[in-house]
């Protein structure tokens, strides 16, 4: 009998927890199906020596090559085409990211760009309002399809294509050349604000896989996507959280980090970086925490953001500024990332039972609205958003930051704050109270959060990587509904 095999693409360390440290892969492979998952070139020996098993092939992305090409051939074009999809989307959903998307390239474009701007702006806003235009927009990015993976579509001859976007990375010469081939081809949602963010797919796309009917809505109403084939099988990358088997024991963790197990525990994750200094809120919860302010006796625990390890000044000198923090004020500690390496770099899954166990032993947990205040309430935690201006953003001509008192009605910031989920604070003061209102009565707010994560991401019984599984399998070599 002829070998069925799936092809994965895991370009992005979330895409190795979602598809490696779930159910997808293991339940794909106990079905007999080959997987053969497409990853940073430079890091197949590592994964295969931590993930190989009997019937799963590590085979490079060639990410350098996908990149080589972008920058060469119609560059210009390509990455126009690239910003009309992610922000062209259907005005039917909460387009607020998408704006400020628009604001940042425009408030960053110089020369040439900045002169053909507001014509694309035109386009834009022709494209939320008329479906055809959209669809045009996404037919003409099959102009470019490198031959990139001709040699691995020949000897593994795939029944489908997965990826863990739709097309918005470098995957969209996988899944272009998939659909040029008439291999069907699959998304699978990874990140909480990808439905609202990214919008219109990089490729021809049959079917896709989502958390909730929440980001089915923005699927099916932003994107053009045909309800029939979009699946809500919830989130795989969850479900290590809810059968708890990432989680250190509370001695080892607070060990790790020399916490003091008298003292409360805030735990803040850093966020929106791109957009905004985060430093201002961490300032505010430190010197909270170090002049013992608050209702009971803390200590803040801070992690740096990926974006923190990025080649650019302004993240890395906001990290070492952090860095110099925890030196300078008392009980205040920091915990960095762990990464995985090459291009799937510091979002990797080496690290989860620190985060795990950092977000169950904070007494209340603190960020900016990332996709952590839903880790956060999956593990029960009070969760307080800290939105503190910091004056003049990154203050850098030629980098655009956006006010975080202006963030609260992107789509996933105005769920949370919809379902209070948690509380918001825009000022020292406020955070304050917010901090003491949950080390008084830590079940405030305790149904809401369980509430939100029924709204959020549906399976909370540990089951979203088989269904997933089950899903991809059944629709393998299926391009009709």
């Amino acid at each position: 009998m002829t070998k069925r095999s799936v092809f994965i693409s895991a370009d992005h360390g979330l895409a190795i927890v979602y598809f490696l440290q779930s159910d997808v892969v293991k339940t794909m492979l106990d079905a007999g199906v080959e997987v053969v998952l497409l990853t940073d070139d430079g890091l197949k020996e590592q994964i295969e020596t931590r993930f190989g098993q009997p019937g799963l092939v590590v085979e490079g992305l060639r990410l350098e090559e996908a990149r080589q090409y972008y920058h060469t051939v119609s560059p210009t074009t390509q990455w126009w085409l690239h910003f009309l999809r992610r922000v062209g989307g259907s005005k039917r959903i909460n387009v607020e990211a998408m704006d400020s998307n628009i604001f940042q390239v425009e408030g960053e474009a110089t020369g040439r760009r900045k002169a053909v701007m507001p014509l694309m702006k035109a386009i834009v806003w022709m494209m939320r309002r008329s479906k055809a235009l959209r669809q045009f927009v996404v037919r003409q990015q099959m102009r470019f399809v490198p031959d990139l993976y001709g040699d691995l579509f020949d000897k593994f001859q795939p029944e489908l294509v997965v990826a863990s976007t739709a097309g918005w990375r470098y995957d969209r010469y996988l899944l272009r050349q998939a659909a040029q081939r008439g291999v069907p081809t699959a998304a699978v949602i990874v990140g909480w604000d990808n439905s609202s963010s990214y919008t219109l797919p990089g490729a021809p796309m049959d079917w896709v896989n989502c958390w909730s009917e929440l980001q089915k809505e923005e699927l099916v109403l932003g994107s053009d996507w045909d309800p029939k084939r979009v699946h809500v099988g919830g989130i795989p990358s969850y479900d290590g959280y809810f059968r708890k088997e990432w989680l250190m024991s509370r001695e080892e963790y607070f060990d790790l980090h020399k916490l003091d197990p008298e003292r409360k525990l805030i735990g803040y994750a850093s966020s929106f970086i791109t957009f905004s200094p985060n430093y201002q809120n961490v300032e505010a919860l430190a010197e909270l925490v170090a002049a013992d302010e608050l209702a009971e006796p803390s200590q803040l625990l801070i992690r740096l953001h990926p974006n923190h390890f990025m080649d650019n000044p302004l993240f890395a000198g906001e990290r070492e500024k952090m860095r110099a923090l925890t030196e300078r004020l008392a009980h205040v500690h920091l915990v960095e990332p762990v990464p995985l390496g090459g291009e799937l770099g510091y979002y990797s899954g080496e690290d989860m039972p620190e985060k795990t166990s950092m977000m169950a032993y904070s007494d209340v947990f603190t960020t900016v609205y990332s996709t952590m205040v839903v880790e956060a309430a999956v593990h029960d935690r009070p969760i307080v958003s800290v939105c503190i201006d910091a004056p003049g953003g990154w203050n850098t001509p030629g980098k655009f930051s956006l006010a975080l008192s202006e963030i609260g009605n992107w789509p996933t910031h105005l769920r949370f704050r919809d379902a209070v989920a948690g509380q918001v604070a825009l000022d020292k003061v406020q955070l304050k109270a917010a901090l003491n209102r949950y080390l008084e009565d830590p079940d405030a707010d305790r149904e809401a959060r369980q509430q939100f994560i029924r709204d959020e991401v549906t399976f909370t019984d540990a089951s979203a990587g088989k269904r997933t599984a089950a899903f991809l399998l059944s629709v393998m070599g299926k391009k009709e509904v």
